[in-house]
């Protein structure tokens, strides 16, 4: 069967291609499948994928840990949601009744975190809440790149962290999917920027716009010459409190990316450590936002924001996408073709 359609079985019964799971594992548990093309609710779209990306919560997903995911989710022997994929983009095929926000042909990208995933099929249905309309300009591929990350590092940024014009900020794991995200938004919201990243991913992060590049295998990212105001964290090397010395007086750590293990002691211990030496500790939850979305789009289209986008892969290569991921071989985002 063609990837780029639907068919109908003889028993009448469209049916498209997805990456599915029965069980949880490591890439290998992923196959390429036929399914049944779902059908929309009174407020749901269905949406045509054209484009999908991999973010770190997929492996999570995938492998069934940390176990706090199985908790989360659902699926404590077996994975709940079989078809993962959370950040999509696509053309709306058909919608709800309720739905007035969108009609067929209209062209969108979105997070299906939070209304069970799928965005790694053909087509996948989910409220018009989760959508918003697609960028001009920007291709199927790298607006898939966008949802989950830009939106962390939107949120991370803004809410949590509470940026403001020439402040002073570090992005540690500038290189990443949410860190190529984070130091664009802090630049176009007026910010100092230094990034920290490898050796081998400078001239990529000096790409963005930092305004420096700390190479963290040679030099020490924790003793600036001067303090930051905010630290945005998407990667959780180390101990949150190594970097109180690269802190301002009141300047502020957010952790948005890292251990299951270092998230939770940040989160308990964080602000009680933090305030006895005048640093304040806080942890990123990210949340779909519709709002969130449009606020990309236009600072995406202002030409303020680019997704970085390192290399396609098609649909059944989803494993080896993930694989890529996971061992760190990625600068930016990866991206799946429909």
């Amino acid at each position: 069967m063609s990837i780029a359609s639907a068919v109908v079985t003889e028993q009448g019964v469209q049916t498209m291609q997805a990456i599915a799971q029965a069980e949880y594992g490591a890439p290998d548990v992923l196959s390429l499948v036929d399914v049944a093309k779902p059908v929309p609710q009174d407020d749901e779209v269905r949406v045509r994928v054209r484009g999908a990306s991999v973010d770190a919560g997929v492996w999570h997903l995938m492998r069934g840990t940390p176990f706090l995911i199985r908790l989360i989710y659902g699926g404590l022997r077996k994975p709940k949601h079989s078809i993962l994929g959370s950040a999509i983009a696509g053309e709306i095929e058909a919608v709800g009744s309720t739905v007035t926000q969108f009609q067929p042909g209209d062209l969108v990208f979105g997070d299906l975190s939070e209304s069970g995933f799928g965005g790694f099929a053909e087509y996948v249905c989910a409220p018009a809440t989760t959508l918003a309309p697609l960028p001009e300009h920007l291709t199927f591929e790298a607006a898939a790149t966008v949802p989950v990350s830009g939106l962390a590092a939107l949120q991370g940024l803004r809410d949590v962290g509470q940026i403001q014009s020439g402040q002073r900020v570090l992005i540690v794991g500038a290189a990443g999917g949410v860190g190529s995200f984070a130091v664009q938004i802090a630049k176009a919201l007026g910010a100092d920027v230094t990034g920290a990243c490898s050796s081998a991913k400078v001239a990529m992060v000096q790409q963005l716009g930092a305004d420096r590049v700390i190479d963290y295998t040679h030099a020490a990212v924790t003793h600036p010459d001067q303090p930051y105001d905010l630290i945005l964290d998407t990667a959780a090397y180390r101990p949150f409190a190594d970097y109180f010395s690269a802190l301002k007086p009141g300047g502020t750590y957010v952790m948005v990316g890292g251990s299951t293990s270092a998230f939770f002691r940040a989160m308990l211990l964080g602000p009680w450590v933090g305030k006895r030496r005048d640093r304040q500790v806080k942890c990123l939850t990210s949340k779909l936002n519709q709002a969130d979305l449009l606020t990309l789009k236009e600072l995406i289209e202002a030409g303020k924001v680019t997704p970085f986008c390192d290399r396609t892969y098609p649909l059944s290569a989803v494993p080896q996408a993930i694989r890529d991921l996971e061992e760190r071989q990625v600068q930016g985002k990866v991206a799946i073709t429909l």
